[in-house]
């Protein structure tokens, strides 16, 4: 009886702001079945049950969806800024409106606490509504011409179709980080969601429809198997550009399908985040900045999470100490149930990943100071749930600190001086994000500017905002995401020479 209830009470929450479309792909203002009505599994990772099905789209549905998008493109390329700004307004204001409905959705798909999740639909708005004020900014230039019968100019103009492909950490706020920039220069999109979590990228496609965002300007294309969905957005002449959020070996196949037709890319990817604590550094402070950008973004399932910590000697026991004791306080649970910090992770494999990288870690010679465990005991037994770990006497070419952990284990382990904490920081193939904690505002320019890093946080553990760019250096990715940077990464420039003569 009381799965028959759990299912009840899932449908209710998970299908309000969705109505009938969740079975459905979104492609040219319409709703409709995969081919056969092929179908697919939506799983709550913190119970082990099925939530939804979910349309089973492939390679002829992407294609469907690519066309619609082209026919689109030239209406909606051809509107004026001010009003593709307005409309994105519109959807904004109507995500605001099912924003809590739509974190219900966040929660049950990914796991996350419903507090985290609903933060998260609350800053994927921001994107609406700074790019829909951007749109409006994608100037030009009038250019001094060296001959006086010439006039010289140059303009912006949107790309054409583009392929989204987004993942699952952050259902919303990846989706819309790619398509509010995209739609915002012009262009139109066809999405392919993650499979673990598409039930949001559906419920931001209704918004869009609701809010009277054109028919085909943006599609999402569901499927269980993303291979044919991203072959059909490589192949494909009318695909400008692919955005992709996921792992380097991924964006690396992508990029290397997308050179054969000289696709535009923008990746963000894989990241393996350097924390550094000087000993000048607010300590409390630092702890807390520390078990946040660790433990509290999706669990440590984010790729700009700390993935190594580095404290200076003099401060690190007392450091050590109050992290631990940081981390034994978190509450693992259900989204749902009140005052979860921590929920599960995404999935039984991502467990094992996580295990196995600790195991390896403790074979080598590290010692446990916490957790190293997974949790299937009690009201963890039906989920993926693992124990917030920390690990001490750690080296920086183990598996540990080489590979990106994506998950809540932290490696803490001290250095000595400021030039070795930017070597060892740097010693990797990742470029993504990286945090100093230091009341020295000398040290701050030196670090800052040394650290091989798209984004740094100084004293601040919150990451990145709308208004500033977002992306990596080294294998971390290309392109930027936010920003004034983000609408270009959409637009293409035209020189244009008027013979006045």
């Amino acid at each position: 009886m009381r799965q028959v209830i759990e299912k009840d009470r899932i449908e209710k929450i998970a299908f309000a702001p969705l109505q009938n479309a969740a079975k459905k792909l979104y492609i040219g203002g319409q709703w409709v079945d995969a081919e056969a009505g092929r179908t697919f599994e939506v799983s709550d990772p913190a119970a082990g049950e099925s939530i939804a099905e979910v349309a089973d789209g492939g390679g002829a549905e992407t294609e469907q969806a690519i066309e619609a998008a082209r026919i689109a493109f030239k209406e909606w390329a051809a509107m004026p800024a001010k009003q593709r700004g307005k409309l994105l307004s519109e959807v904004q204001s109507t995500l605001q409106e099912r924003a809590d409905e739509i974190a219900k959705i966040v929660t049950l798909e990914n796991g996350k606490p419903f507090a985290e999740a609903r933060g998260e639909v609350n800053f994927s708005l921001g994107y609406f509504s700074w790019f829909a004020e951007e749109a409006r900014r994608a100037y030009g230039n009038l250019v001094p011409s060296p001959f006086p019968n010439k006039r010289l100019w140059v303009q912006s103009q949107p790309l054409g179709v583009v392929g989204a492909i987004t993942p699952w950490n952050f259902p919303a706020a990846m989706v819309v980080r790619k398509i509010a920039p995209a739609l915002a220069a012009g262009c139109t999109v066809v999405l392919k969601p993650a499979e673990d979590t598409p039930l949001t990228a559906l419920a931001i496609a209704k918004a869009c429809h609701d809010a009277g965002l054109p028919p085909g300007v943006f599609n999402v294309v569901t499927g269980k198997n993303p291979r044919p969905i991203s072959a059909a957005m490589l192949d494909s002449p009318a695909v400008q550009k692919i955005g992709f959020t996921g792992s380097t070996e991924v964006g690396k196949l992508l990029m290397e399908q997308a050179a054969k037709s000289l696709k535009r890319v923008s990746f963000e990817l894989g990241g393996n985040a350097p924390f550094i604590v000087f000993d000048d550094a607010d300590l409390e402070a630092a702890v807390a900045g520390a078990i946040a950008m660790k433990f509290l973004r999706v669990g440590g399932q984010s790729c700009i999470c700390a993935n190594r910590i580095y404290v200076q000697e003099s401060i690190a026991e007392r450091f050590i100490a109050a992290f631990i004791e940081k981390a034994k306080a978190l509450k693992l649970g259900t989204g749902f149930e009140p005052g979860m910090q921590i929920g599960p992770l995404i999935s039984e494999r991502a467990c094992e990943n996580i295990h196995s990288l600790v195991e390896d870690a403790i074979s080598r010679g590290a010692e446990v100071a916490l957790g190293a465990a997974y949790l299937n005991e009690g009201n963890y037994a039906r989920g993926t749930f693992y124990a917030p770990t920390v690990l001490l006497n750690v080296e920086d070419n183990w598996p540990i600190c080489q590979q990106e952990i994506f998950g809540p284990v932290a490696p803490i382990m001290t250095f000595q001086s400021e030039e070795e904490a930017i070597a060892r920081a740097n010693n990797t193939t990742y470029g993504l994000a990286g945090y100093v904690y230091t009341r020295d505002l000398g040290r701050v320019i030196r670090v800052t500017e040394a650290l091989e890093y798209g984004l740094l946080g100084v004293n601040d553990a919150a990451g990145y905002t709308h208004e500033i760019p977002f992306g990596g250096f080294k294998e971390s990715g290309l392109g930027r995401e936010g920003g004034r940077e983000g609408l270009k990464e959409y637009m293409e420039t035209k020189s244009i020479v008027v013979n006045l003569s």
